[in-house]
């Protein structure tokens, strides 16, 4: 059995089933809290949270995913486009701020609008408010953490 060079030089190809299992892992976690915490926030440790929380949390990924998709794209852009002479570390503490903001604020209007819904407006605006500035600074701090160890890596993992 003869070994080609080219396959010995040529790095192996990350299996796309390993891509996804990371990013959802991610999306896991960072969802997961961020909807509990939105969730308690909203109604409270009672006896049908954990139901409460899944629905939240399977509900705002429905509708972050394609929306995070997109605002990553265009807030990538737009930083590039506004701070092009920023270093990648600054450019990437911008786009986790900014990306933290509006995923936060998504994921928290989904969480009011599972667990207390539109029959008084002046409530859900109060449980959208609560439960955003709840999980704020722990959505910050993750994304902070993110933008610095964990996003250069993942670009990295992600295109091989």
């Amino acid at each position: 059995m003869t070994t080609n060079i080219s396959e010995i030089n040529s790095p192996q190809k990350t299996p796309l089933i390993y891509k996804v299992l990371v990013i959802v892992s991610i999306l896991t976690v960072v969802g997961g809290s961020l909807t509990g915490i939105m969730t308690y926030m909203n109604v409270g440790f009672t006896k049908h949270f954990y139901i409460d929380w899944l629905t939240s949390f399977l509900s705002a990924v429905l509708v972050m995913a394609p929306i995070g998709l997109i605002m990553i794209t265009l807030i990538n852009k737009l930083i590039a486009k506004l701070l092009p002479n920023t270093s990648e570390l600054k450019r990437n503490l911008v786009i986790s701020l900014c990306m933290a903001l509006t995923m936060e604020s998504l994921m928290a209007f989904v969480t009011a609008t599972n667990n207390i819904g539109y029959g008084n407006i002046h409530v859900f605006l109060a449980g959208w408010l609560e439960g955003l500035l709840a999980a704020l600074p722990i959505g910050l701090t993750i994304m902070i953490i993110m933008s610095v160890t964990i996003k250069p890596k993942m670009e990295k993992f992600l295109k091989s």
